[in-house]
């Protein structure tokens, strides 16, 4: 067999794999979904990540013919649940919906993580961003009513302790075993309103209509890009899944968190909701990444 025969031969099996891969990732999204899909919410119940999982999730479930059945897998920052999902099958059922620390910031903040995210897993919907409120335990050893003040305060006093989630880091907030923690506007404005917790104020270019009277930490001084970012939530699924599928899945989340009673709902949760598809959000992953690595190292935080 002369090179030509062997070239032409190549290219042959090499397009004839091509097409059989094509045909039957089209046969897959055309039967898909068959069974229920499962959503990884990384942290425990009650949060907001997990309430607005079982609000987005119902609608997904109307539009794509199956159940998407919450799954709460809380533990080691989000590291847990978002793990189990990088290493699942690159089927289309499961997913995570996470926060923005599961997906991107955690890499720069622990030493070694058993995933990596550009790697494992595929990025196909920013659903929100979420100005973060900054909640402080009303308790006279903690002498502080304002951004800068916090600042000078946690130079004195550094430390740190992770959580499964909202829930117990707020229950024991409230209790005085920590001094502060960034936290949701969902969780936290109740106990705000009970006098409870002091809202020092929120992260993001603007304040949030939930809390009008809490001024932005840029408002107070704090102009570094760190407080003009959000923490966001979005869904990923394990690398190697299906294009189609993908943007099946990107599709219905869409639709669900186009619908109004959804919007109301989120709104009252404090979150922006975003038009997005996997495209946008890699676009933002790709420009935060960096920002989110600087402020990380500068800080000399690690985790173990």
């Amino acid at each position: 067999m002369n090179n030509a025969t062997f070239t032409i031969r190549r290219a042959l099996h090499c397009a004839m794999a091509s097409l059989a891969f094509a045909v039957t990732t089209a046969g897959w999204a055309q039967t898909y979904p068959s069974k229920p899909i499962r959503m990884v919410v990384p942290f425990a119940a009650g949060g907001a990540t997990d309430v607005l999982a079982r609000v987005v999730g119902e609608k997904m479930a109307a539009g794509l013919g199956q159940p998407v059945i919450v799954d709460n897998k809380p533990g080691a920052a989000g590291i847990i649940g978002t793990d189990a999902v990088a290493k699942a099958p690159a089927d289309g059922y499961t997913l995570v919906l996470a926060l923005s620390n599961s997906l991107l910031t955690n890499q720069f903040l622990y030493q070694k993580l058993p995933y990596d995210t550009q790697r494992d897993l595929t990025l196909v919907y920013q659903i929100a961003t979420a100005p973060l409120v900054l909640v402080l335990v009303v308790h006279p050893s903690v002498p502080v009513k304002n951004g800068p003040e916090l600042l000078k305060y946690v130079a004195a006093n550094k430390g740190k302790v992770a959580y499964k989630g909202e829930a117990p880091m707020l229950q024991d907030l409230i209790g005085g075993q920590i001094q502060m923690a960034f936290a949701s506007a969902l969780v936290a404005k109740p106990h705000i309103e009970a006098g409870k917790l002091k809202a020092v104020g929120v992260s993001g270019e603007r304040r949030m209509a939930t809390l009008p009277d809490v001024p932005t930490l840029a408002e107070q001084g704090l102009d570094d890009e760190a407080y003009r970012v959000a923490g966001w939530l979005a869904i990923a699924m394990p690398a190697g899944t299906p294009k189609p599928i993908v943007q099946r899945i990107a599709e219905e989340v869409g639709k669900a968190t186009r619908q109004p009673d959804v919007q109301a709902r989120v709104a009252a949760m404090g979150f922006d909701l975003k038009e997005s598809s996997p495209e946008a959000f890699a676009a933002v992953y790709k420009k935060e990444s960096p920002i989110w690595e600087r402020l990380i190292k500068d800080s000399g935080a690690k985790l173990e």
